[in-house]
């Protein structure tokens, strides 16, 4: 089992930094980069956060991402915009286009933004607190490389396609940001590292079998030789996995399909990647008295809280709270880095030609 480091949060953003202006990005390109990046593993979200870097920084051999990109408006209302990424950084162009979204719905009360051909951007929640932070109600979506398994299927069609909705309350806000799957990619990544079986019912093998090999099911995705991960809810209709088979459909339409992009099955293959999003803003005194609303949705959120404990249970979570508090406590403590990861932070760095020692150390 991975054991864990304990890194300053501060000294490992800086490496982080060196690192991607070392592809060429600019200095506010890799700011945006690294605070999306981190953000993930401050909200405790490991699979997201710096793990993944040895991910993007394989794209960036293989020429997945374009570092000089400019992203253009291909079509646009006063209410959206359709953009092309042409296969820029995924957390660059989508942070412009979220911002872009919020500008359309300060001036007309909703903003709308699709994006194609873009790449991996991170956590969806993050885009969505852009929203809420400027006092807007936030939605994100966007699919992946083709890693869910339909409903009484064994070939891996659809991505993990998340989906985010933020809203402003009190005491924090509400932000929900889930994989339509089972569980993302990027945790099958997380036990693969630690050499850890993942639980049968998260996975199936290039037969449809159950499997707990998570090296063995990310090897299969790859090659695209069948299977990969269930659709929330499981196999079958027992659990209702046809449930999440459908969210993960909903995410495609308001993705690739608006976006005019490619479709997860297609996303990435003949080593292109072509990955698409949605960003909406609303601001919601459209529906009328913006601080009623607030008060209303707090003092739901606070009867949530509030309500009976399943025996053994002292708390009710709101989504976004565990995310926030883990914030805090890393703020103060750092982040918590596995030792394959802390290996490949250390080969990523050395071979960008940046001393990784003055801010992880040598030893773990």
């Amino acid at each position: 089992m991975a054991e864990y480091k304990i890194l300053d949060y501060e000294k490992t953003r800086e490496l982080c930094l060196q690192i991607f202006e070392k592809y060429g990005f600019s200095k506010p390109e890799c700011e945006t980069i690294v605070e999306i990046l981190l953000a993930a593993d401050l909200a405790g979200i490991e699979s997201h956060g710096i793990q993944r870097l040895v991910r993007y920084h394989n794209g960036m051999k293989m020429g997945e991402v374009d570092i000089k990109a400019k992203p253009e408006i291909v079509h646009e209302t006063p209410v959206s915009a359709v953009v092309h990424a042409h296969k820029a950084m995924g957390q660059v162009v989508s942070k412009w286009a979220m911002e872009l979204a919020i500008e359309k719905a300060k001036k007309t009360g909703i903003g709308i933004v699709t994006v194609s051909h873009s790449n991996h951007y991170g956590i969806a929640g993050y885009y969505t607190r852009m929203a809420a932070d400027a006092d807007m109600m936030g939605i994100c979506m966007t699919n992946t490389e083709a890693i869910m398994v339909p409903t009484f299927g064994k070939q891996a069609m659809l991505g993990t396609n998340p989906i985010a909705v933020a809203m402003p309350a009190t005491p924090t806000p509400f932000v929900f940001d889930a994989a339509t799957t089972v569980v993302p990619r990027g945790k099958l990544e997380v036990y693969n590292k630690k050499g850890q079986a993942v639980p049968l019912g998260w996975v199936i093998d290039n037969n449809g079998a159950d499997t707990s090999d998570a090296g063995y099911v990310l090897e299969n995705i790859i090659a695209k030789s069948g299977g990969g991960i269930l659709p929330l809810g499981g196999s079958g209709e027992l659990n209702s996995g046809y449930k999440g088979y459908g969210f993960g459909l909903i995410c495609e339409l308001f993705t690739a399909i608006a976006a005019g992009g490619a479709t997860s099955n297609h996303a990435v293959e003949d080593g292109k990647n072509e990955i698409s999003h949605c960003f909406w803003a609303i601001d919601y005194g459209i529906f009328g008295n913006k601080q009623q609303m607030k008060e209303n949705f707090s003092a739901f959120l606070q009867e949530l809280r509030d309500s009976y404990k399943a025996e053994g249970q002292s708390r009710v979570y709101i989504h976004g709270e565990k995310e926030l508090e883990s914030e805090v406590e890393k703020w103060a403590e750092g982040l918590p880095v596995n030792q394959k990861t802390f290996g490949e932070i250390q080969a990523i760095a050395a071979e960008m030609g940046v001393d990784s020692t003055p801010y992880i150390g040598t030893q773990f």
